[in-house]
């Protein structure tokens, strides 16, 4: 291990770095994330104060309309750039975070696509920040390959691979171990730099290219800070404008009401838009988190066959295909059940059907979490798809409006329901202050989204002392004992030893910190992040 030498001026990185490590900070690259950080961080941080004054004028009563100040985008008509043969056929992506036997099995899965992410399902730390980058720089060269401690096994990319997506962390999440000019850098601009310096030119001889996902946009200002931050770097590295090529998620229910304008402000480089419905339910609570009449029912009954989940996925592909853009399906969460057939066949039908409601409404395509519903997806996606896109599906039929989007679903909250949260919560935020962002659990793939909705459901029943169904009402008294009642089950459940050596107590701690308080915080993982090496 050793330090980073010959850095940039005014740049630190306050942790050790791996021999491999220094292969990707190199000066070189350290310094056009640098230049980057300098030329677009104050624009960033200014737009996340506004993200504040947006949530004071919702807290006050103001509902979300489309903007009359864009209405001619809205109206015009125009197309979004060319999209790369590699991208044609998306239906259907695997998702998973940067750990090197993980981008290896996901590109050999016979997914179109493979997003690596360095968001949701990626615990933040130093090193799996750092040795993902490595991984990444390994796949695109094609030299990665991985042996099993315990068996020997090596795994190793087939001749056939998924083409590669990468997500980089959000605007609102800094990297606290590289400073720049006395300030940490945005994850953001960190993740996208350093990989797309170290990798453009093999992508592209490799008839690929630099391919993104970009999370948790608001509005179409922060799409412009993307699209002015994509040209500057394609400029830096000699690469044509346009060479980068982006996929937006719509996860936010502000971004729901500006799409068009999103695409637009990024149609150069810009492919599609995403329904990242995990988060954009969560998204949901978290901006109407004040308003009694958005009080959500149990997360399990919030399925995509609500109104304004329906509604919100109708619209992104009338939008997109208008556009000549890709509409993406949201993620499938379930994972096989080994021990059970009964229950597996269960869930595997559960997915058939949201992939094929998915298709029929005129997705592209759509993700998955675990290979084993690779062949599910594929098939329901085939038999309503026949060619490689549905961009001709233009969807005339389909007419939302700002109601649709903005009405919450009816239904009860259970003292299960209450409780599942609280496990899902503590046992995931466990995982992730270990260094695991993606986590199964009661036959689920759990990443920071979903974890997101148990906190912020539990936050919300919390301050509007909600009356289950068993006519309990949510006091933090009731709270206190039912985490309490949770936490010695999760210690039956993992063992005396296991919950002694994990960080439960952290993560009981934190959780139900972030539940009790009178103010919301924002993300789960910005103020856990402080508790990462």
């Amino acid at each position: 291990m050793g330090t980073v030498r010959f850095m940039p001026e005014s740049t630190e990185i306050r942790s050790r770095v791996s021999r491999t490590g220094r292969e990707i900070l190199t000066p070189a690259a350290l310094g056009f994330v640098a230049q980057l950080q300098r030329d677009f961080n104050p624009r960033r941080l200014d737009l996340l104060a506004e993200r504040q004054t947006r949530q004071a004028t919702l807290d006050a009563g103001t509902k979300p309309a489309f903007l009359p100040e864009t209405q001619a985008i809205r109206d015009r008509d125009w197309r979004v750039g060319d999209i790369p043969r590699d991208l044609l056929d998306r239906r259907v992506e695997i998702t998973g975070p940067v750990d090197r036997k993980m981008i290896i099995n996901a590109l050999n899965s016979g997914a179109c696509c493979f997003m690596a992410d360095f968001e949701d399902s990626c615990s933040p730390t130093w090193a799996n920040v750092v040795d993902g980058q490595v991984n990444l720089r390994d796949a695109v060269d094609r030299s990665i390959s991985y042996s099993q401690p315990e068996t020997g096994k090596k795994y190793e990319l087939n001749e056939d691979i998924a083409t590669l997506i990468v997500r980089p962390r959000g605007w609102h999440l800094d990297e606290k171990h590289v400073w720049i000019d006395g300030a940490p850098v945005s994850a953001s601009l960190f993740d996208f730099g350093l990989y797309l310096f170290n990798n453009a030119d093999k992508l592209m001889c490799s008839d690929s290219g630099p391919y993104f996902y970009l999370p948790k946009l608001e509005n179409h200002k922060e799409a412009i800070l993307w699209n002015d931050v994509i040209l500057a770097a394609e400029d830096r590295l000699g690469l044509k404008p346009g060479t980068v090529k982006v996929t937006v998620l719509i996860e936010t229910i502000l971004a729901a009401f500006e799409m068009d304008e999103i695409l637009h402000a990024l149609r150069e480089h810009c492919v599609g838009l995403n329904c990242g419905r995990w988060d954009y339910i969560f998204s949901f609570i978290k901006k109407f988190r004040n308003r009694p009449d958005c009080v959500l029912p149990d997360r399990s009954a919030v399925t995509m066959q609500r109104h304004f989940l329906s509604s919100y996925v109708e619209l992104l592909v009338q939008t997109c295909h208008r556009r000549g853009a890709f509409a993406m399906g949201g993620m499938a969460a379930q994972i096989p059940i080994k021990d059970n057939p009964e229950a597996n066949e269960t869930a595997l039908q559960k997915v058939r059907d949201d992939k094929i409601r998915e298709a029929r409404a005129g997705c592209d395509g759509t993700w998955i979490a675990h290979p084993g519903l690779l062949h599910i997806a594929m098939e329901a996606f085939s038999s309503v798809m026949k060619g490689e896109n549905q961009l001709d599906v233009l969807r005339d039929d389909v007419t939302v409006t700002a109601n649709d989007l903005l009405k919450a679903p009816k239904g009860v909250v259970t003292k299960a329901g209450f409780h599942h949260n609280i496990r899902v919560g503590v046992r995931y935020l466990e995982a992730w202050l270990r260094g695991h962002g993606c986590v199964p659990l009661y036959h689920l793939m759990e990443d920071a989204a979903t974890a997101e909705i148990c906190r912020a459901q539990l936050w919300q029943w919390l301050q509007h002392e909600t009356v289950l169904c068993s006519g309990d009402r949510v006091t933090t008294d009731w709270f206190e004992a039912s985490l309490r009642e949770i936490l010695n089950e999760i210690t039956e459940e993992v063992g005396d030893l296991n919950f002694e050596r994990g960080k439960f107590g952290l993560a009981a701690e934190l959780f139900g910190k972030m539940v009790r308080k009178k103010s919301f915080d924002d993300f789960l993982t910005v103020p856990a992040y402080e508790y990462l090496d």
